[in-house]
């Protein structure tokens, strides 16, 4: 029996498209970004640019998840310090924080960094393919209610953290940028996603659990013999209390499987900044870049310096050869030729006690001959970035 034509042109025209021929940044906009990644996820045979998309898709979604967990929660970071926890939001008027939270936190960051890296393998090289986002289109579900709300949208929360002093001088009433993804963007994205996961593992290898417990007992205890008098307690407190906590959580045994982890995603993020690099030089177009090469300037508004592939690349050479040991972190009591052995910090970690490493006692374990790192390259980057060095570098990653 013959198909009827007639109903073989409905069946085209009226099942879905994949995602990435229709509008994906309308569709985050209307349905939120648990629901788009689904539909990324579910694609049969998913292209270039639906793997792409699947992947940034999924690293806003672990975003996002942060953001709920710390509403829900009221988790902060009194330091400014952390990643994945130093962004501001909102919190819930019934948040209830308990000490595991924190380890939960980036427990599933760890696992979402992993997915969201899945569908980028080998993108960075091949045919070219383009993914467009409108920023005004992307929110964070924050309170995970369903519903976007202004205080909701990635340029509220995000904002400063990607155009820095520029954010505060911006125009509000202009529309927000359109970024064109392309396939160097793939190695860009992989390597952040090693770069969190590793920071996750760190946090992981130190567990917080413990020593939080024991600041909130110690808090509840105080709490119920007496309360403070003074309002200057509720200002310094926190921050007290928080940098307490870290001293306590370094000075115990780490997780050494966690810190290797860590080190090799940090490694990776290196060889996939390098892709990056490599495969942007070869872009001949100028078209709503991301991060531009020499030739091109992107659509953030911000330009880079011709020098700044090379000087960037130096800076994680640097790094590179300290996560593998073949330079030494340079150290206080100690002259030209000898320093601390970083790779052997992730590799055979013990407690980090302060005072033990200000006096030496700490130090000595990791002191070993050899060449010592320079600030030299990062010292050329600051002097070419002026004052957005650290803006800079958090943009590159």
């Amino acid at each position: 029996m013959r198909f009827p034509k007639s109903l073989f042109l409905a069946s085209l025209f009226l099942s879905p498209l994949p995602l990435a021929a229709q509008d994906l940044s309308a569709d985050i906009a209307a349905n939120g970004l648990s629901a788009t990644a689904a539909q990324l996820a579910a694609l049969a045979a998913p292209s270039e640019a639906d793997r792409f998309a699947l992947g940034g898709v999924r690293f806003l979604r672990a975003l996002e998840t942060t953001f709920q967990t710390r509403y829900r929660t009221g988790m902060d970071d009194p330091t400014g310090m952390v990643p994945l926890i130093r962004l501001n939001q909102g919190t819930a008027p019934d948040a209830s924080f308990q000490p595991g939270d924190v380890a939960a936190l980036f427990t599933q960051a760890a696992t979402d960094m992993a997915a969201a890296r899945a569908p980028l393998a080998d993108l960075a090289t091949g045919a070219e393919f383009s993914v467009e986002i409108r920023l005004a289109d992307l929110w964070f579900d924050v309170n995970a209610d369903g519903t976007r709300t202004p205080d909701e949208d990635l340029m509220q929360l995000l904002g400063p953290s990607l155009m820095g002093w520029r954010w505060f001088d911006r125009d509000p009433t202009a529309p927000a940028p359109v970024i064109r993804f392309d396939r160097a963007d793939a190695a860009w994205l992989s390597a952040y996603t090693h770069l969190l996961e590793g920071a996750a593992n760190v946090v992981l290898a130190y567990d917080p659990t413990d020593a939080l417990t024991r600041a909130a007992a110690a808090r509840d205890g105080m709490a119920a013999l007496s309360q403070p008098e003074f309002s200057e307690y509720d200002m310094f407190a926190p921050g007290l209390d928080a940098l307490w906590v870290i001293l306590e959580t370094l000075d115990q045994q780490p997780d050494a499987a966690r810190l290797t982890a860590a080190r090799d995603h940090f490694l990776s993020m290196v060889a996939e900044n390098r892709a990056f690099w490599a495969a942007v030089e070869t872009e001949t177009d100028d078209d709503a870049e991301w991060l531009p090469n020499a030739r091109q300037t992107s659509a953030l508004g911000l330009t880079l310096p011709p020098e700044t592939k090379d000087t960037w690349l130096a800076v994680l050479a640097d790094g590179e050869a300290l996560l593998n040991g073949d330079k030494l972190v340079p150290y206080w009591r100690l002259g030209e030729g000898a320093g601390v052995n970083l790779a052997r910090m992730f590799t055979d970690p013990a407690p980090i006690d302060l005072k033990d490493w200000i006096q030496g006692t700490g130090a000595r374990p990791y002191l070993e001959q050899g060449e010592t790192v320079s600030a030299g390259n990062w010292s050329r980057f600051e002097s070419m970035m002026g004052g957005d060095a650290m803006l800079m570098s958090v943009w590159l990653n």
